[in-house]
């Protein structure tokens, strides 16, 4: 007998309905119906509570070989949230090249290091380009975040793809530009996402 079969049994056997079994596991009443169906499997945790509430043994609902399986999956998707919560903070950090003193101004014979906001000699083509991919990298970074918390997976993929994008092209652009310091800050958060990606993978393999 499946998992689904047996919680159904167990849930019929106590007398609730779906809503009421949800209620008592604080979980959705959809869930239970994935459940039951078989369409999908409880987490570790809600397998304990099925357990617990039910005064039966997690051997008794799901075989050894399904358990593990749950697991690593429980464990990739882990340690996938905690990925793409480091790449949305790292395209945080580009908020960084917009206020610190990163940007060369002449004045009275010297030079001096200034913000993006009191550049006023280099290029405001260049200028403005840099605002665009500071921004859009930025709010990258928040849209992430927030897709980190509902586990939108596709849509959080290509936010990574675009980032990634976004970032090499600014690297290039302060590059050619020769705004050294930039060049050197977004190149570093390019190195730590490039790094978030290479365990990532090697975790989930």
């Amino acid at each position: 007998m499946e998992l689904g079969e047996k919680l159904q049994a167990l849930r019929k056997g106590r007398g609730l309905t779906q809503e009421e079994l949800a209620q008592a596991l604080f979980v959705s009443r959809t869930a239970v119906s994935k459940w039951e169906s078989g369409r999908g499997y409880p987490s570790i945790e809600s397998l304990k509570d099925i357990s617990v509430f039910f005064s039966v043994s997690i051997d008794e609902l799901l075989s050894g070989e399904k358990l593990i399986s749950i697991a690593e999956k429980e464990n990739k998707s882990n340690v996938r949230g905690i990925c793409d919560f480091l790449f949305g903070i790292s395209d945080l950090l580009f908020t960084l090249p917009m206020f610190l003193p990163l940007y060369p101004n002449a004045a009275d014979g010297f030079v001096y290091s200034v913000s993006l906001m009191n550049y006023a000699q280099g290029s405001e083509f260049n200028k403005f380009v840099y605002w665009i991919l500071f921004a859009a990298l930025t709010v990258t970074g928040i849209v992430k975040l927030i897709l980190t918390k509902t586990q939108a997976e596709k849509k959080g993929n290509f936010l990574t793809a675009l980032s990634v994008v976004l970032n090499v092209i600014a690297v290039l652009f302060l590059t050619l530009a020769r705004e050294a310091y930039a060049a050197a800050v977004a190149f570093l958060i390019m190195v730590v996402k490039g790094t978030v990606i290479s365990k990532y993978k090697y975790r989930t393999r």
